[in-house]
Formats: structure tokens, sequence, C-alpha cells
């Protein structure tokens, strides 16, 4: 007879499926847990990122997380300047002792030999080749920090245990980490661009301070005449200049008040800080000038002198008009150096002139010679000095403000009969008109208005003791 098989346990296979089944778990449970580390890992870099204002605190930590996502042996981070030389500053590796001597070795490189690395795909190729030399050959698995399309540096992820391999996934952690680098350096790039702004901002503005303490803050008291003057800069700091001065400035009070005055105004070739700087230069040898009591033609050329190796090596010229005036005798004696002409309006005959004499920029030509011209100003007569920045201004269509419109302008505030200060709120609000609201100048602008008062005529008294006819 035949014998039938003795029958198997029927809890062989559950128990097989069981211990799939924890194995599954277990697995799954590494995975979750190795994401959660990794998870934990990055965020700890992006809060650095965020928080640390320390670009070599956040740098520091960077081969330290690297390493740990792919669970190698160590790190290393060079980072690379602007200019694509290496930054000695910033060599970070973990662990220390295993990099010691790799971060000595790259650190007493010659500058010229780390002078072109983030720039030079060959340079950093052979870059790539000593540290894996000098890491003893362990495996290396290198990636680029790019910052703006620039490479501003070489993340290096290294391990000696054996049958370590480099998954796709290590691959996308460290170019992950990698990345947040770039990020890291182009924030601190912008923080120091942003600081280097507010640096110029200050010395701007204390520029602006300077100069507006150059400029006269309030006009003078000179006999028979109104006074009023504005500087529009384009800028914080300008190129226009114009100024009052004594040329007798020891006297004090009346009699000074009824000496002859120099007004100038004069416009340095471009705008900001270097045309700022040159009108203050401009302003003190003026001043001296003043002083000789030379006429107008004679101290344009003393001053263009005096001026012409300072402009010569700035590549730049003023233009000047410098004018003088007596209260005694209402005599204004001027010279040109190619600024624009001031306008005069004649109350009698409501007509314009233009105030010119022949001359060249100051700082075109060492020798050049300047003419003079003189006219007596009547009661009610007014002088308009201005600086190209108001002519030349555009409006929304682009067009010029031109002559024309500020002829007509002034024409209009004289006729109206204004004093001095209100015919120069006029014209600037007749040119904000033209600008538009809130459209900042394109060029310094620079108004200066003189008035001859008008004389009182009082009617003729009849003789004492004669009668008048009724």
């Amino acid at each position: 007879m035949s014998q039938t098989p003795p029958a198997r346990p029927a809890s062989a296979p559950a128990s097989a499926s069981a211990s799939a089944a924890a194995s599954v778990r277990q697995l799954l449970d590494s995975l979750n847990r190795e994401q959660r580390r990794n998870q934990e890992l990055l965020a700890s870099l992006g809060f650095a990122l965020r928080s640390v204002t320390n670009l070599g605190r956040l740098l520091e930590l960077v081969p330290l997380v690297a390493s740990r996502l792919v669970e190698a042996e160590g790190a290393v981070l060079l980072v690379f300047r602007e200019d694509g030389r290496l930054w000695r500053e910033q060599l970070q590796a973990t662990p220390y002792d295993r990099c010691r001597a790799l971060l000595r070795q790259l650190a007493s490189q010659p500058e010229d030999e780390t002078a072109a690395i983030g720039s030079d795909p060959a340079a950093a190729a052979l870059l790539d080749q000593r540290v894996a030399r000098l890491l003893d050959g362990a495996q290396v698995f290198a990636t680029s920090v790019v910052c703006r399309s620039h490479q501003r540096g070489r993340l290096y992820v290294f391990s000696q245990r054996p049958g370590f391999s480099w998954s796709e996934a290590h691959r996308r952690h460290v170019q992950l980490v990698a990345d947040l680098v770039g990020v890291a350096l182009e924030n601190d790039t912008l923080l120091q661009d942003m600081r280097r702004h507010e640096r110029v901002d200050r010395q701007l503005s204390i520029g602006a301070e300077v100069q507006g303490q150059l400029l006269p803050d309030h006009c003078p008291v000179i006999e028979g005449i109104e006074l009023a003057a504005r500087c529009r800069p384009a800028f914080q700091v300008g190129g226009d200049y114009y100024d009052f001065i004594p040329t007798r400035p020891m006297r004090q009070g009346r009699p000074r008040e009824k000496e002859r005055w120099a007004l100038v105004m004069g416009d340095v070739m471009g705008k900001g800080v270097p045309a700022g700087l040159l009108m203050s230069l401009l302003r003190g040898m003026l001043r001296a000038e003043v002083l000789s009591g030379h006429p107008p033609d004679r101290i344009l050329h003393d001053l263009n002198q005096l001026a012409q190796e300072d402009l010569a090596h700035s590549h730049r010229f003023v233009t000047l008009f410098y004018s003088d005036y007596d209260p005694r005798t209402r005599l204004l004696r001027y010279g040109n150096a190619a600024h624009n002409p001031p306008l005069l309006w004649r109350r009698h005959g409501d007509r314009i002139q233009r105030l010119d004499a022949p001359g060249l920029l100051i700082g075109l030509q060492s020798e050049a010679e300047y003419g003079v011209d003189a006219t007596v100003l009547d009661p009610g007569d007014v002088v308009l000095y201005y600086t190209d920045g108001l002519t030349e201004a555009t409006g929304l269509n682009g067009e010029r403000y031109e002559e024309a419109r500020l002829v007509e302008s002034f024409r209009s505030a004289c006729r109206a009969g204004l004093g001095a200060q209100q015919i120069l709120e006029r014209l600037f609000e007749r040119l904000d008109r033209f600008v538009g609201a809130q459209r900042h100048l394109e060029d310094d602008a620079s108004i200066v208005v003189l008035k001859v008062r008008e004389e009182l005529v009082l009617p003729t008294l009849p003789p004492p003791g004669s009668r008048v006819a009724s």
C-alpha cells in the first residue's frame, strides 16, 4: 500500500508572509526615517539661509549637511570670488582632520594659480583632480555652485567606505545643497551692494548738505534792488553755481549795501558729485579773484588760467557769467564765458535784451580772452540769470522747454509788476507744468532774479503861502 506524505503545517505560508511584511515595514520605516532626516537637514540649511546674516557661519554648515545627506565620509566646499579667484578665507570642510592637508595646500597656492578658476573650465577641472588626489583616492562627487550664471564654487562629497556608490538621489541632494549655497552667495552680494549704496547715499547727503552751505542761503541786501535765487539739482549734488560776492567785504551794514557787488551764475559740465566738487573748487578761486577789484573780463581771464590744470585733469569745462552791480550808479558790468546770456526786461518799452559778451568756456584754452560790456538799469527793470537745465528740460512729449517759452513766461511775470521772489516762483511753476508732475529734471536748473526797485514819485507841493485854485 502506498503511504500518503505527512501534511505540512498550515502556519508555514502565513509565517513567511508575515516575515516579508515585517521586512517591508522595516524598509519603509527606514526610508521614512531617512527621508525625515534629509528633510530636517535641508530645513536646517534653509533656516540658516533665511536667518544667518554672517556668510561664513552659513558656509560652515554646508559640508556637514551635504555629507550627512548622502551618508558620505565628508565634504569640501570651495568658494570663488566674483572675479573668479579662490576665496581663501571661505575654505570649508568636514571632518577637519581628514581635510587639513587639502585646505592647507589650497590656502598656500600662489595667487596667480587661482586667479581664473571660477571663469575657466579647464582650471576648474585641474582643481577637481587636485582635490581627488589630496583625498587619497577616495570616491569623489563634485558639482558646481552657480550664481548669476557664473560658477562661484565647487562642492565635493567623498567617501572611502567599501561598496559606497553615488545614486541619482545622492546627486540630486548634493546639487540641491550647492544651489542653496548659490542663493546664499547671491544674497550676500546683494547685501554688500545695498550697504555700498547706503554708504554712497550717506556721502551724497553729506555732499548735498555741504554744497547747500556753499550756495548762498539767502540773498544779500543791496540798495535799490530786490534779489531772489534758487537752485534745483537733478541729483542730490549738482554742478550749478550762483553767488553774490561783496567787492569790499570788510564794510558792514548800510555802507556795505551801497558798495559794488558781484553777481555770478555758472554751470559745470556734467552732473552729480564730480561736477559738485569742481563747482566748490571754482567758487573758492572766484571769491579770491573778486577781492582784486578787477573788471569782469580780467576776472574771467585770471580765473580761466587758475582753473586750467584742475579742469584739464577732470576733462570738464565751466560756463560762467560774471557781472558786478554798483547801486550808486545802477551800472551793471558783465563778461561771459560761454554761459546762457541773462535776459534783461526793460520796463520802458516792454522789451527784452540779452546780456552777452565774447568769451570761451573756462578751462578750454589757457590764453583765452574775454570781452566786457555794461548797461545802466532803470527803475522797474528786471534781469534774469539762469542755467541751461531750465531751457533744456523736456516735457511729456519729449519737447524741450527752450528759451522762447522762458522769454514768454519772464515777460508775462514782469508785466504783472511782480517782485523778484514772485517772478522766480512763477517761472518755476511754469517749468513744472511743462515737465509734468512727479517728474525730475534731467539737469540742474538755477535762477537768479534781480529787480530794480521802482522810484516813488511824490506830487509837487505848492510853495508856502500860495493859494490853490479851486
